[in-house]
């Protein structure tokens, strides 16, 4: 005897068997005990889900003899015969190969004959949309009046392809797609059922791998199986066959990408195309994965929509601290777009390790969502130092500025070239607190008490004030510093012409003052001022008895 596919073996043969469209079977169950059966149906939705199951199901149902609860007994003559295929009552029609108008008119002929058994002639119509539009249009008064003793059964995957003439005699029933849960749960009943051996979180993985489709589940299950066959269906095995990559390998890339470490996510992509996973599953999953870490950082009580195990849920928490909202859109993007590419690709691992590459280098991405993230890091890095209450040196400002390295630095001012012209100025690199030229002590300069705490005050929260502001404020008060005013007022002082314009505004100043207010219980007047060209602003404010005690002692850091 020869084998049969699972999906064929197990296919549903009543409502009872029927899983994940409750709503849709029991509607189509009273209709028969109700007898308010239509002439018309549209069954739409993805594949796998149950379309053609339940139209074969609903036309037993409605030529049984002795039916129960609206679900076909599959024991009378004609329940037999028609799950046989030797009905003359149910005629299946495959849209695909049988789109012409001479199709639909052979169709036409054949209903003005009755059954010759039973109650109903059951036309069903499988992948419609794939009709033309005269078909379409030859089939529309015979859709709309046909005969007593005739349904119509049409299923698609496309529905927008069908003309809404079509749509308007048709019930419609949208198959959704089956929960994870729901095919899991199906799978073990029937691998129990024929004594298969199987891990559960294999289970799982294979019912994640359906995406929603049953059908595509059992199709999985029973690829793993006849590689395995004969021993227990693991996870890795699932792994293997199926080409896929585990959870943990996209934590690990994940932390890498973050981290800006380019070399370890090369590493690890050579080691998925050694194992030989295909690199297209492996895009598929990892955006799966980033999309993931996004719900749970972006929506409260997320843990519903994330279907997968507790261990791998605390993972998920883990790694959704290390990046933003932004920054894990930004990746899923340009993984998208790396998707839609691999399907034509030659080169495929090239593709995927130049997305790296710009995940983990956004400064060789020209691109505002690039931008936007190297802005987000320098103000991390920012904040970092200020809580530290650390000085940036001056190297490092060159450096962050992508200036020449250490023995390289360009001076203020001109001077002899090698050439014994005269060099070009060079102005140095903004850093903010800081702008001064090597070998230049900062300077002291003695303020009020009462002045002095406000300065500071408003200096070590300053990242965060700039950050609560409204989108626009936020971002001209960007790379600004604050210096003394006066008594009850401070000075901002901007780098860029644009922003000092805009953020000089009093609707931008209110809003500063009013947060200052009700955040620290401070009435803190401000100005604004656009720095000069080459002007230092790494001056130190103390007061005067600090600077009349330490007159005679070096400061190595600047107090923001």
């Amino acid at each position: 005897m020869s084998y049969t596919a699972l999906y064929r073996k197990w296919r549903p043969v009543s409502f009872e068997d029927v899983k994940g469209q409750d709503p849709i079977v029991q509607t189509l169950k009273n209709q028969i005990t109700s007898e308010r059966i239509g002439h018309a149906y549209l069954f739409c939705g993805t594949r796998g889900t149950g379309k053609t199951s339940i139209a074969k199901i609903f036309a037993r149902a409605v030529n049984c003899e002795h039916p129960v609860d609206g679900s076909p007994c599959n024991e009378c003559p004609t329940c037999r015969s028609i799950q046989s295929g030797s009905s003359m009552n149910v005629v299946e029609i495959d849209a695909a190969s049988n789109n012409g108008v001479e199709n639909i008119r052979d169709i036409r002929e054949q209903v003005q004959y009755p059954p010759t058994e039973g109650r109903y002639r059951v036309y069903i119509i499988d992948e419609v949309h794939m009709l033309s539009i005269g078909a379409f249009n030859a089939l529309l008064k015979t859709l709309e009046e046909p005969p007593s003793y005739v349904i119509f059964i049409l299923a698609t995957t496309e529905v927008h392809k069908i003309p809404i003439t079509i749509l308007s005699r048709c019930q419609r029933y949208d198959f959704k797609r089956i929960s994870l849960e729901t095919i899991a749960n199906r799978l073990r009943e029937l691998t129990q059922a024929e004594q298969i051996q199987v891990e559960d979180k294999a289970l799982l993985y294979v019912a994640k791998a359906a995406d929603g489709s049953l059908r595509d589940a059992l199709s999985l299950l029973d690829q793993c199986v006849a590689f395995h066959y004969g021993r227990v269906l693991t996870y890795d095995n699932a792994l293997e066959v199926l080409g896929a990559v585990d959870s943990s390998v996209f934590s690990q890339m994940f932390g890498a990408i973050v981290e800006g470490r380019t070399r370890d996510c090369i590493c690890s992509l050579e080691e998925i195309v050694i194992q030989g996973r295909e690199l297209g599953q492996f895009v598929t999953d990892f955006i799966w994965y980033m999309r993931n870490l996004l719900l749970i950082r972006s929506a409260d009580d997320a843990e519903g929509l994330v279907d997968m195990s507790e261990e791998n849920l605390k993972q998920l928490r883990s790694d959704a601290g290390k990046a933003d909202g932004t920054t894990l859109m930004r990746y899923i993007r340009i993984f998208s777009e790396l998707s839609n590419q691999l399907r034509y690709a030659s080169q495929k691992r090239v593709l995927v390790e130049v997305a790296l590459i710009k995940l983990t280098r956004p400064s060789m991405e020209p691109n505002l969502d690039a931008i936007l993230q190297r802005l987000g890091d320098l103000e991390a890095q920012m904040e970092d130092l200020e809580a530290g209450r650390m000085a940036i040196p001056v190297t490092a400002a060159y450096h962050a500025a992508g200036s020449p390295p250490a023995g390289q630095v360009p001076q203020a001012g001109a001077g002899p070239g090698q050439d014994g012209g005269t060099a070009p100025q060079t102005a140095a690199p903004y850093a903010p607190g800081l702008q001064a030229e090597p070998g230049v002590m900062p300077e002291k300069v003695a303020l009020p008490r009462a002045q002095l705490e406000d300065l500071k005050l408003v200096r070590n929260e300053w990242a965060k004030i700039v950050r609560s502001m409204g989108g626009g404020a936020r971002s001209y008060l960007r790379d600004t510093v604050v210096e003394p005013g006066g008594e009850g007022c401070l000075t901002i002082v901007f780098m860029d012409p644009m922003n000092y314009d805009m953020g000089k505004r009093p609707t931008v100043i209110g809003e500063l003052e009013r947060y200052v207010e009700a955040n620290f219980s401070r009435s803190i007047y401000f100005k604004t001022r656009l720095a000069g060209r080459g002007e230092r602003l790494n001056t130190i404010y103390v007061t005067q008895e600090e600077l009349e005690e330490k007159i005679h002692m070096d400061i190595t850091y600047e107090d923001e």
